[in-house]
């Protein structure tokens, strides 16, 4: 799978993101696997900062072929005696304790704090700090209420699917329409985070925009999106080491030092 630049006894933590996974995409899937047994089975800790799913309509959800699939492979990487942590992204907000009892996980508040190899992080999907995405925004303050959550989860499954479908049309077709800066994060909320969690060290995915921004001594590192068949290949993830050295990694496991 390529030189990850560390031995696999120095590997602190794992962090991925976006991944979508759905069954139309079996590249996505496959790739996501072969990480989770030659990678992150190796490493102490591993964090999934969000929407690792395409969509979750709910815990009762559990066995579908699929789901089961995936959550067998997370149980693996569990079992193998790694720590697995899960940060809800957009689109798998309903993920529940049902789901993190199955794969072997523990779910994580919307920012977390994590002190990894002498450094403390402030770990995120990065949704909430879109904040000129005014309609998203109005949208996400809806769904994330739990009675808005016990309402749609009372639905059959069957229905909340076709919910679920016509809202991810939607979002493709606003998407469309809006600025590259709407779709980001915006400084301001970026520095909220830092002022919130005393940490000059931030990890997020959800923009799908993978970079390390650095700004007045703080440190900023985008996760990517995974999509293997994409020209070029689009994935990655970041790894912490021991010495607290964090190294942003490719599909192949290649560092990337741009």
């Amino acid at each position: 799978m390529g030189n990850t630049g560390m031995r696999a006894a120095d590997v602190r933590a794992l962090f991925i993101s976006d991944l979508h996974l759905q069954p139309a995409h079996p590249a996505t899937s496959a790739a996501f696997y072969d990480f989770l047994d030659q990678h992150a089975r190796h490493a102490q800790q591993l964090y999934l900062l969000g929407d690792l799913f395409e969509y979750w309509a709910g815990d009762d959800d559990l066995s579908d072929p699929f789901h089961q699939q995936v959550i067998a492979a997370l149980r693996r990487v569990s079992d193998a005696g790694v720590s697995v942590y899960w940060i809800a992204g957009n689109r798998d907000f309903l993920v529940g304790q049902q789901f993190a009892a199955a794969a072997g996980l523990t779910l994580l508040p919307e920012i977390h704090v994590a002190e990894i190899g002498g450094q403390r992080l402030a770990l995120l999907h990065g949704d909430a700090q879109c904040t000129e995405d005014v309609k998203y925004m109005e949208f996400r303050a809806m769904v994330r209420q739990p009675g808005w959550q016990q309402q749609f989860t009372a639905m059959p499954l069957a229905q909340r699917k076709a919910i679920i479908a016509g809202m991810r049309e939607n979002s493709r077709k606003d998407q469309g329409s809006k600025s590259y800066e709407i779709m980001d994060v915006t400084p301001q909320a970026i520095s909220d985070v830092y002022a919130q969690t005393g940490t000059d060290v931030m990890i997020h995915g959800h923009t799908h925009r993978p970079a390390l921004h650095t700004v007045d001594g703080k440190r900023r590192y985008v996760l990517p999106d995974w999509e293997p068949d994409a020209t070029p290949p689009r994935g990655g993830w970041i790894a912490i080491d021991g010495r607290g050295a964090i190294t942003r990694h490719d599909l192949g496991g290649h560092i990337i030092t741009a």
